[in-house]
């Protein structure tokens, strides 16, 4: 079942919540639709260089906040003209995601950028995280050369060696009916690494906090609505993770809704370090479907321990 998140929560709401967790919720359906802040990209099915389309200043934002561009003339980025930048910029976003690089806004191309994601840029700096990098390894005599997929934040961040036990606190709002999935989250890493993980209560001082909010909460990357961005995390010691209160959550694959745990996994993996992967099975990967449920894949665990070891 899918259920809004609605906060600051009353007194009374709070005593139906401890009653009932999921008595509120709103059952999606196949048919349910909601608007997007990435609708916009639909309109412009078939642009590519010398077009001038009303919505381009709009896609020039969109591959700006993933770190796909970087107008160093303002003017160029508020413009609807759709230049060789801008052509440079899909073809490296179609090339991430697997998407024949024509340069063209094409039916894959909307099809990817449509889709709902985590808020956390794919490229970063300059540099593209998502681009696969060689990884060697020896089995017996012969050596083998594998290709790997996993990212890790701008800068490799991690958490001190030293610290291996982590703990992790919910906001005082926080919906009870929520805390479950999040913690079987932070199993699943548990068993992936070296990390411990604990939950503490509300008010006391963790590594760790779990929060909803909605569009511009303080942070620097306000939330955009239903879809879209959906969520976001900072890389360590930070240890700020956000959903957005706007979406349609649950627990489990509800069409109309995204899995809380599948979610959660994916942004505790870049409060441990991790960035995106280009793997489309990964959990790492930036995009997820309504209904979607995903579970650590391969590229995720050879990730984190190449990032920290075991």
């Amino acid at each position: 079942m899918a259920f809004k998140i609605f906060h600051p929560i009353s007194f009374i709401f709070l005593i139906f919540i401890l009653l009932a967790p999921l008595g509120h919720a709103k059952r999606s359906t196949p048919s349910d639709k909601t608007s997007s802040a990435f609708d916009f990209i639909k309109k412009l099915k078939g642009c590519h260089k010398g077009n001038h389309t009303k919505e381009i200043h709009e896609l020039k934002a969109y591959l700006e906040k993933f770190g796909y561009l970087k107008y160093e003339n303002k003017s160029q980025a508020t413009d609807d003209d759709f230049d060789d930048i801008l052509e440079s910029a899909v073809k490296t976003y179609q090339e991430n995601y697997h998407i024949k690089p024509s340069g063209i806004v094409d039916d894959a191309t909307i099809s990817q950028m449509t889709t709902s994601r985590c808020g956390n840029p794919d490229i970063a700096n300059g540099t593209n995280f998502m681009q696969p990098h060689g990884n060697k390894h020896e089995s017996g005599s012969s050596n083998i050369h594998t290709v790997s997929h996993y990212t890790f934040l701008p800068g490799n961040p991690k958490w001190p060696p030293t610290k291996t036990h982590l703990t992790f606190r919910f906001s005082p709002n926080y919906p009870v009916s929520s805390v479950a999935p999040v913690a079987r989250a932070f199993h699943k890493w548990d068993l992936a690494t070296h990390f411990t993980f604990a939950q503490v209560g509300a008010n006391q001082n963790s590594d760790m906090i779990i929060e909803f909010h909605r569009r511009d909460h303080g942070d620097g990357s306000p939330f955009d609505g239903p879809g879209a961005v959906i969520a976001h995390a900072f890389p360590p010691t930070d240890g700020r993770f956000h959903y957005d209160g706007d979406e349609r959550w649950s627990i489990g694959s509800v069409a109309g809704a995204y899995d809380l745990e599948t979610v959660a996994i994916h942004e505790i993996g870049h409060l441990l370090g991790l960035g995106h992967s280009s793997v489309g099975e990964a959990i790492m990967f930036p995009s997820i479907s309504s209904g979607q449920v995903k579970n650590l894949h391969p590229d995720d665990i050879q990730g984190i321990r190449a990032l920290y070891g075991r």
